[in-house]
């Protein structure tokens, strides 16, 4: 007996075809569009907001998930911003996504001061130029002959950011380092070689990276407290011990591994020194960091100076053959002008953004987001709204962003006294993940007097919060899946 076949199939999918050929159409027209992201109306407050062309290729992967959801609820969306523009003035900006797709902006072309931001270009560039695998190697070089070394043990700096004692919690200890490379397992790393004592000293030898320990455009009030000093070998951010600071980081990081050695066993005769190791000398023991995402991950949620600057240099090394900040910045903007980054109106003078001098815009900072996913080692090393540890920890809470929405934040304390002080920043990049996939991708850079002050700021982002929860406001992609 022949099975009669299911009409409803078949019925489906002619349903379907109508809605599918208009979205094709939409999309046609969009691509070929030149009409600006947003227009105004001088004689109205209201704020209407027109999709931008597409800024992502229609057949990306990114582009994928959640299609159909997303232009159901597109039109609300961009109504809501329409809503939230208003409370960006002059001095700043900010610019949507979702899924790459150019939804909203406010003066994106507006070069403004990014402050840590900057640490979203340091981490994705990094990623491109050093790759995912990458690790740091700190190397100690002598001469060892039954258990002795004789002469002078060399540390050699292979640019290892995190190299830390136990006992160091970071300059800023709300955010403690994560991830750290062991100093003590160098040391019983050491002793494990067979090493039991040293005729001479431990030589610190950071000739991996230029002497710049300071970017010349920081300011005296951000140097050693906030970033610096910078070297190859650096351990405990320039620090012999919780209560005393290295003058010279790399006689500092001789100093740690010697106490670190006494502590395991291991006589050291001389006084920790700095100079270059003997060429050609064996290595005897080494420690290697976590792989670079684990460092970066430190890097974005902790928003570390001294890693940026060092993660900095290190693609000045393999880009550019010489571990100096110029080196590095070069390869950064080789490689977002390669990613097709709009460039205008960008400078950049250092890793971490803590220069004043630093400029970014909306529109080149949305596309380095862009450029990441929110599941990738950018978009996972974000901190996270609500979660102890990063510095988002106290944002966004008793929302439905709490432990959601990832972004880098920013600051810069530069209080506008009206008498020609520089203006304030404060930033937040990142990404709301969606439910059944894709993101909303954004960048917002606020400047201004006093910006940085919460009670200023925080209105601000909670209006935005509040943006990036009204969507979707129509079917999710479970319900439109098949059942």
């Amino acid at each position: 007996m022949a099975h009669r076949r299911n009409p409803y199939p078949g019925l489906v999918v002619l349903a379907l075809l109508p809605a599918l050929l208009l979205g094709g159409c939409w999309r046609f027209a969009a691509a070929r569009s030149s009409s600006v992201v947003l227009a105004f109306s001088p004689s109205s407050t209201n704020v209407v907001v027109t999709p931008a062309p597409l800024t992502t290729p229609v057949l990306s992967v990114r582009r994928t998930p959640a299609v159909l959801a997303r232009d159901l609820s597109l039109a609300s969306f961009t109504t809501a911003a329409g809503g939230f523009l208003p409370k960006i003035d002059s001095t700043s900006c900010v610019a949507l996504s979702i899924d790459g797709m150019a939804v909203a902006a406010k003066n994106a072309d507006l070069p403004l001061r990014p402050a840590s931001n900057v640490k979203i270009i340091t981490a994705a560039v990094a990623l491109e130029v050093l790759g995912a695998d990458h690790v740091y190697t700190t190397e100690v070089h002598g001469t060892l002959q039954n258990g002795v070394v004789a002469g002078d043990l060399h540390l050699v700096g292979g640019g290892d950011p995190l190299l830390s004692s136990s006992w160091w919690r970071g300059p800023n200890t709300k955010y403690p380092p994560f991830n750290v490379t062991s100093i003590e397992q160098l040391a019983q790393s050491i002793k494990d070689a067979g090493v039991t004592s040293i005729a001479g000293s431990v030589v610190g030898d950071a000739s991996r990276y230029d002497d710049e320990w300071y970017a010349p455009t920081w300011t005296s009030d951000v140097r050693f407290t906030e970033g610096g000093p910078i070297s190859a070998l650096l351990a405990n951010d320039a620090r012999e011990a919780n209560d005393r600071s290295s003058n010279d980081p790399v006689v500092g990081a001789a100093t740690v591994l010697t106490n670190a050695l006494r502590d395991v066993g291991v006589a050291v005769a001389g006084p920790p020194s700095a100079g270059p190791a003997v060429p050609g000398e064996p290595i005897i023991a080494d420690v290697k960091s976590q792989p670079l995402p684990a460092v970066l991950q430190e890097m974005l949620t902790t928003s570390d100076n001294n890693t940026a600057e060092m993660v900095l240099k290190e693609i000045g090394v393999k880009a550019g053959g010489k571990g100096s900040r110029e080196a590095g910045l070069a390869a950064v903007v080789a490689t977002l002008q390669r990613w097709g980054t709009p460039m205008e109106g960008v400078s950049l003078v250092d890793g971490s953004g803590l220069s004043d001098d630093n400029r970014l815009t909306c529109s080149a900072l949305l596309h380095v987001v862009q450029h990441q996913d929110a599941s990738d080692a950018i978009g996972v090393g974000m901190p996270i709204a609500g979660t102890k540890g990063g510095t988002l920890s106290d944002a966004f809470v008793g929302t439905d962003l709490e432990g959601v929405l990832r972004g880098k934040t920013g600051t810069l304390y530069n209080y506008d006294d009206g008498t020609g002080g520089k203006p304030a920043a404060k930033a937040l990049s990142g990404f709301r993940p969606l439910d059944g996939g894709g993101s909303i991708e954004f960048a917002m850079l606020l400047n201004g007097p006093q910006v940085a002050e919460k009670v200023v700021y925080r209105p601000i982002w909670d209006a935005f919060g509040s943006l990036l929860l009204t969507y979707p406001s129509g079917p999710t992609p479970t319900q439109l899946g098949p059942r």
